[in-house]
């Protein structure tokens, strides 16, 4: 089943899919009848359905394997009210607990099971949320984001960003962007943040990735591995686009998200019962 919502934020309304699971996932004594949660955060100008409904059809099949899934718009984008480029880092995160605030709520998840997917510079949010947010346990990362400000300057251009600090806004494909928002982006450096996750980790990225570079892939899981805990695997895709739009590209990311959260899911389940 699936249900579309608004969850309120400082007086912008966030709209976002929720996706229940069609069957129960297995469960432990203590958290009996509880359902692990998955968010998925999508990137720059993105929304919640995604370049080819990405979004859509990973929400529908984690749904098929237990998971509860909310895929939601940031504030501008998609069905979301408010100015996107008139936003900062620091809300999108915001936005990110706010939505996780929601689906933990649910008397049906479990708090102890909640992982970020998150696409391109959705993938740095999401990363920066997981380190502000220790409910959140796993992480995905798609073909994500390592440094905000040069990675989204070299999308929208290094013009767009000099009219937008001269004249106080630049549009790009019909959003309109302040230095705001570009500033906000030079506050953050994710790979200098990894080392503070200190759960585990999947990083998914393209060999064919012309927007981000796919030596991110490598050196976030050298990060990450420079942890005292957590682990990181990762999967290169060959071929694979930013986008992953190709149909193998897609069908190994899919196939490999599955794959790494329900191995994450037995883990934790197995550690429970040992507990007990």
């Amino acid at each position: 089943m699936e249900r579309n919502i608004v969850i309120r934020h400082n007086g912008e309304e966030v709209t976002a899919s929720i996706h229940y699971p069609s069957k129960e996932k297995g469960t432990s004594i203590r958290c009996k009848d509880r359902l692990p949660l998955a968010v998925i955060c999508h990137g720059f100008v993105g929304n919640r359905i995604g370049v080819d409904r990405i979004f859509v059809k990973a929400a529908r099949e984690l749904a098929q394997d237990g998971y509860m899934v909310i895929r939601f718009d940031y504030v501008g984008c998609g069905e979301s009210s408010g100015n996107y480029g008139g936003e900062d880092m620091e809300s999108m995160i915001a936005q990110t607990r706010a939505v996780l605030d929601y689906g933990i709520s649910s008397a049906d998840v479990d708090p102890q099971r909640v992982t970020l997917i998150g696409h391109s510079l959705g993938g740095a949010v999401a990363l920066l949320t997981s380190i502000r947010d220790r409910r959140v346990k796993n992480l995905v990362l798609w073909a994500s984001v390592g440094y905000p400000f040069n990675d989204i300057v070299k999308i929208v251009g290094r013009e767009a960003y000099d009219r937008s600090v001269k004249n106080g806004s630049a549009d790009y494909v019909g959003y309109s962007f302040t230095p705001v928002y570009f500033n906000s982006l030079a506050a953050f450096q994710p790979f200098q943040e990894a080392s503070k996750f200190s759960g585990d980790v999947l990083v998914i990225h393209g060999t064919s990735d012309d927007v981000i570079p796919v030596d991110y892939a490598f050196l976030y899981q050298k990060l990450f591995w420079t942890r005292p805990e957590g682990r990181c695997d990762k999967e290169i895709i060959f071929q694979g686009d930013h986008t992953f739009s190709s149909g193998p590209a897609q069908q190994q990311l899919l196939k490999r998200t599955r794959e790494w959260m329900n191995e994450q899911e037995h883990v934790q389940t197995e550690w429970q019962n040992w507990m007990i």
